[in-house]
């Protein structure tokens, strides 16, 4: 057993955590702290919320996070999140949402919209003929479309950046 960072670690273990921690030096990182060609590594390990488990010993390769996040470069947008209306859905204030404007708004997708001038994020629902804008907290209600308004979707959200 060694000591690893504080932790007693058995030697095949050691040998992979001091490959990683030799792969990830700042040292590989550019002055601005970024990976070379904004690549990351992606270990094909899952990492276990639950009991611990051994991690494998291979790099399954690199993630780009814009080849990961962004499908549509030309029609994609980043906008921060306020307020608490879509709580439930994981959108939290000051989250990074990732909104693709080639994607058709359908029911059930959480859409990008300017109502009446105002822009707001909310999951669109179509049903029985009448359309609405749901938030996903309880304290809010949803949104009922009219005729009379100045809607303007902006995009689909794709993905939500959220610190932890």
């Amino acid at each position: 057993m060694d000591l690893f960072r504080g932790f007693l670690i058995d030697g095949d273990s050691m040998k992979h955590l001091t490959g990683i921690t030799q792969f990830l030096e700042p040292a590989s990182a550019d002055d601005a702290g970024r990976a070379p060609n904004g690549h990351l590594p992606l270990y094909v390990c899952a990492v276990e919320a639950g009991f611990p488990s051994p991690a494998d010993d291979y790099m399954e390769g690199t993630l780009d996070l814009n080849e990961y996040l962004v499908k549509h470069p030309a029609a994609t947008f980043f906008v921060k999140a306020a307020g608490e209306s879509m709580i439930k859905a994981g959108i939290h204030p000051g989250d990074i949402l990732i909104v693709d404007r080639s994607l058709e708004p359908e029911h059930g997708k959480i859409v990008i919209v300017a109502l009446d001038g105002q822009l707001t994020v909310k999951r669109l629902h179509c049903q029985g003929g009448e359309t609405h804008l749901s938030p996903e907290n309880d304290n809010y209600q949803p949104i009922k479309l009219e005729e009379g308004n100045d809607l303007v979707v902006w995009g689909v959200v794709t993905f939500v950046l959220h610190k932890v």
